[in-house]
């Protein structure tokens, strides 16, 4: 049958594969073996939607013939890969798992959890904030992985990670399936032409569906317009936790020796060109008290000896010289130094104090840059300005705007996601970020390192095309059981948010609510869906798209709590002050005028005296009242900037973090 007088239904063309299907059959069974175009969707077919193929098309397709004419090759030696997923998929402990059977510790060594996650923050939190190397060799190859952030606010980190790889590892939930930033950190790869292995993680979990998450993983791929060969990808079931890995979800190995025989094949070494002149992209920046800074990046072209002599460029006017003074490369979990390092390895490089993330270092005579990296724009902007409550200076070291500002401008050198501009006063700046998350990290590292500042309330940056007013939107997913779904749903249709999507989880009793909302809803809206769902809602949000302005939205309803008087709280003023909404301080707190003490169970905000002492007569009443306080809540540095509103701001010191109303706002509107 020709294609001219084919039915309209989409065919789809995978390496000697051509079928045409019907969209309701599509949804139904995606990955398919064999379907000649000429069969009609009608027909009744057998079709076996989980391939166990371990033939792997991608290696073999992205070797192109005109390598030859650009005089690159193939390493078979080395395969760079970073492992992408989105949060809590389990990528980090997928890599423990991989250090581990690669004998990179001692048999007797003790390892701790999450090896990768060596932030203070990673480890109390949980989720990887930074990219970081570390190698392991398997059958005399070297395997550079790259662990990444799975938090859609740190997808810059992602984003230049995938300049240094030829492929990724995208681990997937085996109940969840692909999620938001699953979408993302997929499509920045499939544009860079990187081959992908998908994992479907936690096979163990009882509820675990792999045939609908590969069928989703699959539909994805098409939705983001990935070539044939990408399509063709090869699954390995795993369970990161326990060290195993399959072909087929029922068969596990002993051992994760199927994932690493599926890197080796399916990924292809880095294409180099080994005799051409010097050319490494400064991907990272790392610190060293001893070293300084340390540009870590992948070889593209010839070799990079230690002590050579280097051309540092932005562009191919903006160059300037310098000298490798030490040289190392990742082997197992730590830097080893190297005299040289050819093409297609990734190396970190000393010595050049001055290097910036996306330079070139390059040969000295004939040297070309590369193409510097790109992250998309910032969607979420926050006031830095100094402190100025009663209490300044009293626990930071750091309280001037010349530190505050010297910090700040120090991020940007790592940080590429990020932006700081002025703001109106010369003690204030203007920080954008990728959401709040992204600059809520950045406070807390600051406060640690002895930093004292206020922060306002974030807001979202907008756009004007002609005279429309732009704003962007975000793609929320939340999953909830269904006994809490009305509150949910009500809430986040109060925040404008349109539901496009909804449907059952596994066997748990969880639904799955897919919205599309304004960013500007989404600001304060994690705390009030725990509440509304007791504790039990995950919420995880993209960015999308920009989109018309959606009107005005109401994200609090309560008023605050307000001290009008300096002083030290007391249990007798507490007492009648707790009748008028919920505290977040306790008796013998020392507070300011104009510190906010806690929330209103109104709207409005009401002044209180919470340092109020009980009368001292020689009169004894006949009966002492017996004074009964609730638990003040404890509000986290993330609740609190959820929760402040336009005239509040967050006072950040080392060892305290207070909300007051800002005063200038106060003055503003009288």
């Amino acid at each position: 049958m020709s294609m001219a007088s084919a039915t309209p239904f989409p065919c789809f063309f995978l390496p000697k594969k051509t079928f045409c299907i019907s969209p309701p059959f599509l949804k139904k069974h995606l990955l398919v073996t064999t379907l000649p175009c000429c069969l009609s969707a009608k027909l009744p077919l057998k079709l076996s939607p989980i391939r166990t193929s371990i033939k792997c098309a991608v290696s073999q397709a992205i070797q192109a013939p005109s390598e030859k004419k650009c005089q690159l090759m193939r390493r078979s030696d080395i395969r760079n890969i970073a492992i992408v997923a989105h949060v809590d998929h389990g990528k980090t402990t997928l890599v423990d798992s991989m250090l581990k059977q690669a004998k990179v510790f001692r048999d007797n060594q003790f390892v701790q959890e999450r090896i990768m996650d060596s932030n203070d923050i990673e480890r109390e939190r949980g989720i990887t904030i930074l990219s970081k190397n570390t190698s392991i060799t398997f059958k005399d190859t070297k395997i550079n992985i790259i662990d990444t952030p799975g938090h859609s606010d740190f997808g810059g980190e992602v984003e230049r990670i995938l300049n240094m790889v030829e492929g990724v590892l995208l681990v997937v939930d085996s109940v969840e399936g692909p999620m938001p930033q699953t979408r993302f950190v997929l499509k920045k790869a499939l544009e860079f032409g990187h081959a992908v292995v998908v994992v479907v993680n936690k096979i163990d979990r009882p509820s675990a569906r792999p045939e609908f998450v590969v069928n989703s993983t699959f539909e994805l791929f098409i939705e983001l317009n990935a070539t044939d060969e990408q399509c063709d990808f090869q699954v390995i079931y795993a369970s990161g936790i326990k060290g195993k890995a399959g072909l087929s979800p029922e068969n596990l190995g002993e051992d994760l020796g199927p994932l690493f025989e599926a890197v080796i094949r399916c990924i292809p070494g880095p294409k180099i060109n080994k005799d051409g002149a010097l050319q490494m992209l400064a991907t990272n920046i790392d610190y060293e008290e001893h070293k300084g800074r340390i540009a870590v990046g992948r070889v593209h072209a010839g070799s990079l000896r230690r002590g050579m002599d280097v051309k540092i460029c932005t562009s191919e006017d903006e160059c300037r010289f310098g000298r490798v003074s030490e040289l190392f490369v990742y082997e197992k979990f730590s830097r080893v130094p190297a005299e040289t390092v050819e093409a297609g390895d990734i190396c970190a490089v000393c010595g050049i104090d001055d290097i910036q993330i996306g330079e070139t270092i390059a040969d000295k005579s004939e040297g070309k840059p590369l193409p510097s990296i790109k992250v998309e724009e910032p969607t979420v902007k926050m006031s830095f300005s100094v402190n100025t409550s009663p209490f300044v200076g009293r626990e930071g070291k750091y309280v001037t705007s010349r530190n505050l500002r010297d910090r700040l401008y120090r991020e940007l050198e790592r940080n590429l996601a990020m932006k700081v501009e002025d703001g109106e006063t010369a003690d204030t700046f203007i920080v954008s970020g990728r959401g709040t998350l992204h600059i809520t990290i950045l406070i807390e590292n600051m406060r640690r390192e002895g930093y004292e500042f206020m922060v306002g309330p974030p807001k979202v940056i907008n756009k004007k095309e002609g005279d429309k007013l732009l704003e962007p939107y975000e793609i929320a997913t939340v999953e909830v059981p269904e006994e809490h779904m009305g509150s949910v749903v009500e809430l986040l249709g109060k925040r404008r948010g349109q539901m496009f999507d909804m449907q059952g989880l596994g066997s748990e009793g969880t639904t799955f609510l897919k919205y599309k909302i304004p960013t500007r809803g989404l600001l304060g809206l994690r705390n009030s869906i725990l509440t509304a769902s007791r504790g039990t809602a995950i919420l995880n949000t993209i960015f999308d798209s920009y989109g018309p302005w959606a009107g005005d939205i109401s994200t609090r309803d309560l008023g605050s709590l307000v001290a009008f008087e300096d002083g030290t709280s007391t249990s007798y003023a507490l007492m009648s002050s707790q009748d008028r909404g919920q505290l977040f301080i306790g008796p013998g707190v020392n507070v300011y005028k104009g510190q906010i003490v806690g929330i209103h169970q109104r709207s409005g905000d009401l002044a209180l005296n919470v340092c109020k002492k009980k009368a001292a007569t020689n009169v004894r009443s006949n009966k002492e009242v017996t004074v009964v306080l609730d638990t003040p809540l404890d509000f986290s540095l993330d609740d609190c900037i959820e929760y402040i509103q336009e005239d509040e701001l967050v006072e950040v010191t080392p060892s305290s973090i207070r909300m007051l109303k800002n005063p200038k706002a106060t003055k503003k509107t009288r």
